[in-house]
């Protein structure tokens, strides 16, 4: 089952049980995946749809960041339950230790040696974290890794 067919099917049942917080979120995020549907004039495929629900997951997140730096935890806390709501469609996140092993073998996997090879790990990163770990945590990660290796001349993970 694709994540809108699960949408559709959670959105149906939080109407019948009088959920009200649900299904207003789920209604929202629905319709944030078929504008993204109507503007590419096709069916999202399945990864394309994770995109979307990350996308809105991480506009909640800021909002929470915004309504809580401007004292408003009443705001925050609606948004703090449509997160725990989207979080349920998305994958199980990644851990750090987990990303930095993804960082390590994209090293390895596109024979990064330098700064300058940037674009290749995060190429080869993205799909593959993609809904899963913070864009910005993994580049941070990468540059760490990509500096280490620049600085040592060789690969930080086999020593070569």
């Amino acid at each position: 089952m694709t994540p809108q067919q699960r949408i559709q099917t959670e959105l149906t049942a939080a109407m019948r049980s009088g959920d009200v917080l649900r299904r207003d979120v789920l209604r929202m995020t629905q319709s944030a995946l078929y504008n993204v549907e109507k503007a590419q004039r096709r069916p999202l495929t399945e990864d394309e749809q994770l995109a979307v629900l990350a996308r809105e997951l991480k506009t909640r997140r800021e909002s929470i960041e915004a309504f809580r730096a401007g004292g408003r935890p009443d705001l925050a806390e609606p948004e703090e339950a449509a997160v725990a709501i989207l979080a349920d469609f998305l994958p199980a996140p990644l851990t750090e230790e987990e990303v930095r092993s993804l960082v390590d073998e994209a090293v390895v996997a596109v024979g990064a040696s330098s700064a300058r090879d940037m674009g290749k790990v995060m190429g080869w990163l993205a799909p593959r974290t993609r809904g899963r770990a913070d864009g910005r945590r993994v580049s941070e990660l990468a540059a760490q890794a990509l500096a280490q290796a620049d600085l040592a001349g060789h690969d930080p993970k086999h020593g070569t």
